[in-house]
């Protein structure tokens, strides 16, 4: 471990900033947990009132504690902590905790109060942790330094080689209670609160060089560091540690509609979904599953080609009946199930049936399905597992217990078997399980200064269709043949230039949805139709602010894409490919993933996403699938441009196989400030 590591994780003098003398107070539980769970370092309790504190001396202040001081826990309310905090600089304290609420979760006046807080500790070169952070547990090291209540359970705590960061310091208790209960234990533990300074990803990266821990696991409410959760999760894949992670936010509507259709069709969880991912990061969507999955993927390594199918092994048709139906929604085949209820718990038969599905070249897993023996025979019902997963190729196997069976449960668990309570959480385990995947390489947005250049002049946050295709060119995305004018006058001077029939739009800032405003002609077959389109747009449109009208030929492809970008609050710069034209929004949803993309990248995310129309089916033309794809990596380079919220090309038109791609429409959002916050658009 780093010394900021050692010094947050495993401190040996531990200063407990505001404890208090009575016993039955929030502010004295982490005194009386830490000595109850055998804590042997140093505490030093700092109170001005008392000269000792449940029997450890006391100190009037901070200054006045003797010698280093690994770890400060402030337990004062919100307006001493700044005070708290400063004494913790001036006393060179690497890492303070910070208990109390009131902060930026409180409003603007808690969040000033926030802001002074983190200034303090940077000024003296303090390491926070919280502030609203109930606090950590270090199993190994016998160290509870928390005041949660689950910490009143009787000791030792359960040890194991599983690591829980956690958003919410109240789960963290219950995800140690109901995990012992199955036999299941812990490395650390820890709420990171309001993560002011010290966020999940910054424990993750620490986490990630722990020698006793073998799965991390993530309770996450948001994520406030998309680019550090990526790279920490990288860093543990490397270290041969897991990532699997629980996420709140996938009923929500996601981000108030942007400007774009990828902000309706791109929703916040499917931009979190594709940061997962990306990352390496196995994610659940049970919580139960959070709990009991640990086992699956403890030294394990993501299946290189899944085949998205398991073998079932059961003593009860009936549980095993819901485990496959369960199976069966989370997109997981059962290639066979072997019925074992006549052999009962004979483990030699269990043993040998297992072996076999383990071998069973068609499937991924294995499952064993234990009917009521698991609860009134355990020494019987699952040594058959057992003995099947000691002999067991390095296949993931697991087992669901039909009946509430602890004492099963711990049997498997000791043995390193995953084992589910619920046949829900069965079948979102072994599916997070099977689809894992390595975490992917960043790809780079390179020179971007051409890009960046097209996009300086535009004066306000929604660019003009002509200057938005102006960035995409500089970025390497076709944009064809345009021209720009004025007026009709304007028109008949390039007219003999142009190749009719033509497209002609109104360009303006103002009207980023076109052909709802009435602002788009089609099929225009000669300079006089453009030129009474142009007088009747001039007509439709009075008082709104018109750059002038683009003129761009008409263009025939196989069909259309939407190729759009965001920079999401949470998941950071994505990039969504689907369907395209006025009817994307009807279409499935798009395929979307982490910007900027690599070229294999970008060919993956042609590949996974939903535009049968280009692919040659039903005796259709073939798509430009290549040229697509390098469009795709093109455009993914707009997350080099900071100043860039929202950007979309819809529709992209795909031509036959050898004959490229073109933007046929093009919008660019920016931040209002020029620095990547519009609200307007994201938020």
């Amino acid at each position: 471990m780093t010394p900021l590591a050692r010094a947050l994780f495993a401190p040996r003098r531990i200063a407990l900033v505001g404890a208090s003398a009575d016993p039955s107070r929030l502010t004295a539980r982490a005194h009386i947990h830490l000595r109850r769970h055998g804590f042997d370092g140093e505490i030093l309790p700092i109170n001005p009132r008392a000269e000792t504190i449940l029997g450890d001396r006391a100190y009037p202040s901070l200054d006045e504690a003797p010698g280093t001081i690994d770890h400060a826990f402030i337990l004062l309310g919100a307006e001493r902590v700044e005070e708290a905090v400063a004494a913790c600089a001036r006393r060179q304290v690497p890492v303070a905790m910070i208990l109390s609420d009131g902060f930026a979760e409180a409003g603007a006046e808690g969040a000033a109060r926030q802001q002074r807080v983190l200034a303090a500790a940077r000024a003296g070169g303090v390491r926070l942790l919280g502030p609203n952070c109930i606090g950590l547990i270090n199993v190994p090291a016998r160290t509870a330094l928390s005041v949660n209540a689950v910490l009143a359970m009787e000791p030792p705590l359960p040890a194991g080689r599983t690591a829980l960061i956690s958003h919410s310091g109240s789960l963290i208790g219950a995800i140690l209670s109901r995990g012992a209960a199955r036999g299941l234990g812990y490395s650390v533990l820890a709420a990171t609160g309001n993560e002011a300074d010290l966020g999940a990803a910054d424990l993750l990266a620490m986490l990630a060089e722990d020698d006793g821990t073998d799965v991390i696991a993530l309770f996450l409410e948001t994520i406030r560091d998309p680019d550090g959760l990526r790279a920490a999760a990288s860093r543990a894949f490397d270290a041969g540690k897991a990532v699997i992670a629980y996420k709140l936010g996938r009923s929500a509507a996601g981000a108030a509609m942007a400007v774009s259709h990828t902000g309706a069709v791109a929703g916040a969880d499917a931009a979190v979904e594709a940061l997962l991912g990306a990352s390496g990061i196995a994610r659940l969507d049970d919580f139960e599953a959070l709990i009991e999955a640990a086992p699956l993927f403890a030294k394990a390594r993501p299946l290189g080609a899944p085949r998205r199918a398991v073998s079932v092994v059961t003593t009860t048709g009936g549980a095993a009946a819901l485990v496959v139906d369960r199976l069966g929604l989370a997109g997981i085949e059962a290639t066979e199930v072997r019925d074992m209820t006549l052999a009962g718990t004979q483990p030699d038969r269990i043993a040998a049936a297992l072996g076999e599905a383990l071998a069973d070249p068609r499937s991924d897993a294995a499952v064993a399905v234990i009917g009521s023996s698991a609860q009134f025979r355990p020494e019987d019902s699952v040594a058959g597992v057992l003995r099947a997963a000691g002999d067991a190729p390095r296949k993931p196997i697991a087992a669901f217990l039909a009946p509430d069976a602890p004492e099963s449960a711990r049997r498997l668990a000791t043995a390193g078997i995953a084992c589910f309570r619920t046949p829900e959480a069965a079948a979102d385990a072994l599916r997070a399980r099977l689809l894992w995947r390595p975490p992917l390489p960043r790809g780079a947005a390179g020179d971007v200064a051409a890009a960046r250049a097209a996009l300086d002049p535009i004066p306000g946050a929604v660019a003009d269709e002509w200057q938005a295709r102006a960035v995409f060119a500089a970025l390497g995305v076709p944009t064809g043949e345009a021209v720009l004018v004025a007026d009709p006058d304007e028109l008949a001077r390039v007219a003999p230039g142009l190749r009719f029939p033509v497209a002609l739009k109104a360009v303006s800032a103002a009207l980023p949805h076109k052909t709802e405003a009435g602002a788009v002609a089609l099929g225009l077959t000669d300079a006089g139709a453009a030129a009474a389109a142009i007088r009747d747009m001039r007509a439709r449109l009075a008082g709104v602010a018109i750059r002038g009208f683009l003129i761009a030929p008409m263009e025939q492809g196989v069909g259309e894409v939407l190729l759009g970008f965001r920079r999401d609050p949470q998941a950071g710069p994505v990039v969504a490919l689907g369907a395209g034209g006025v009817l994307a929004e009807l279409m499935p949803p798009p395929a979307i993933a982490p910007a900027p993309l690599s070229p294999d990248q970008a060919r993956a995310l042609v590949d996974a996403a939903p535009l049968h129309h280009l692919r040659g089916a039903r005796g259709r033309e073939r798509g430009d699938m290549p040229a697509l794809a390098e469009a795709v990596r093109a455009f993914s380079r707009l997350a080099g441009l900071a100043e860039v919220t929202e950007a979309e090309i819809n529709p992209l038109l795909v031509r036959r196989a050898g004959l490229g791609v073109v933007a046929l429409d093009a919008l660019v959002v920016r931040a209002a400030d020029g620095a990547g916050s519009f609200k307007g658009a994201v938020s």
